[in-house]
């Protein structure tokens, strides 16, 4: 470690690692990546439990996406194991799938539905007409109707995010399709793969390139001055950046409570890899059993209990437009510090699944390194 670098990166996630990366690879600097946190690897960060079963520290991390260009960029550091997650939520005492599909409805009302225009029929009877599609209740109710959304959707979303649907803005739900059909998968992307030696060892590999050095347990602000630098990157939230001078940007955050149970045939204790409570009487939303995900054979399976909560990491941006006016002060100040770069979910205020930060950080730093002076 040197005391002077090209670029410090702040944030040792998915958006700082592949800044450092493709700043050290393709232009031969020097760089610097810190993180507060005792690891990198951000909130995609897994290890090995005391039972010896590979969990994710900040909860499920599915890999999913339809985007070569990005699988072709991860591959570099990783092999991949194939996984379709699929997600059973309890309704009126039974697990059906989620997002609802034909096998969902025909669970729910006893009912034999085959086609699926028998079962667009159903919905479209249930449906709600809505004229403008102004938030998350909205577009529930205009899709699949008042009784589905009750059930489904507004106990969910009231827990995890404190705010009711009709709060949020509609992208919230939107994300959440419905199907006409048998497919039981949560997501459909063309790629749909867990790295084989975990997330941290992919990350390992990533950051394991000549001129980068990694510092853990660091802040920012114990360091910036000890530190020579020429750009900073700067991944954390970005209202922290500028000491919140119109005002914090609010987040929803979790806590995990892990549970761990012997099975000693190998066998997995869930019939899905992620188990939902849309109920407001039960007070976690979701559990997930990790060797679902990681396909890790074990005598034991462990599982991760989640509860939203107010404090804590700062996990989900909250979609709505004061939240996005307030975000856009911030951008103006960003916009005029051309020695910074934000990138990522925090210092852009974004709700982004994996392989999207990584599409926005390889974007990111095509930008800046073609605005960097070439050297002699």
């Amino acid at each position: 470690m040197t005391d002077r670098y090209d670029t410090l990166v702040v944030g040792a996630g998915y958006a700082g690692t592949i800044m450092a990366e493709q700043l050290a690879t393709r232009c031969g600097q020097q760089v610097l990546v810190i993180d507060r946190r005792d690891h990198f690897g951000g909130n995609a960060y897994d290890y090995y439990d005391e039972h010896g079963v590979l969990v994710h520290r900040y909860g499920p991390h599915i890999f999913h996406t339809n985007a070569e260009k990005i699988v072709a960029y991860l591959s570099r550091f990783t092999e991949w194991l194939p996984y379709e997650h699929r997600v059973l939520a309890n309704v009126d005492g039974k697990n059906v799938p989620i997002p609802i599909n034909r096998t969902t409805i025909n669970v729910l009302y006893g009912l034999e539905l085959s086609t699926d225009d028998e079962v667009e029929q159903f919905l479209a009877e249930r449906a709600e007409p809505v004229d403008y599609i102004r938030n998350s209740e909205d577009v529930v109710v205009a899709k699949v109707g008042r009784e589905l959304y009750e059930k489904f959707f507004r106990g969910y979303t009231r827990k995890q995010w404190q705010r009711d649907p009709s709060e949020l803005a509609a992208s919230v739900c939107a994300r959440i399709p419905v199907r006409t059909n048998e497919d039981d998968r949560y997501f459909t992307d063309s790629f749909q793969n867990m790295p084989a030696d975990g997330y941290t060892a992919m990350f390992e590999r990533m950051l394991d390139q000549p001129g980068i050095d990694v510092s853990v347990n660091t802040d920012y602000y114990d360091v910036a001055d000890k530190i020579e630098y020429e750009h900073l990157v700067w991944t954390g939230p970005i209202d922290r950046f500028f000491d919140h001078r119109f005002g914090a940007l609010p987040y929803r955050s979790l806590e995990f409570a892990l549970e761990n149970e012997p099975t000693s045939d190998g066998s997995l204790l869930f019939p899905a890899g992620q188990m939902n409570e849309p109920g407001e009487h039960v007070e976690y939303t979701r559990r997930t059993e990790f060797r679902h995900l990681t396909g890790q054979e074990h005598d034991s399976s462990t599982y991760a209990v989640e509860y939203p909560r107010t404090e804590g990491e700062p996990y989900y941006p909250i979609p709505n437009d004061e939240t996005r006016a307030l975000y856009k002060q911030y951008e103006a100040l960003a916009a005029e510090l051309p020695d910074v770069t934000f990138v990522g979910r925090l210092a852009r205020y974004q709700y982004l699944n994996m392989d999207q930060v990584v599409g926005q950080a390889l974007a990111t730093a095509e930008n800046l390194i073609a605005s960097l002076p070439e050297r002699a």
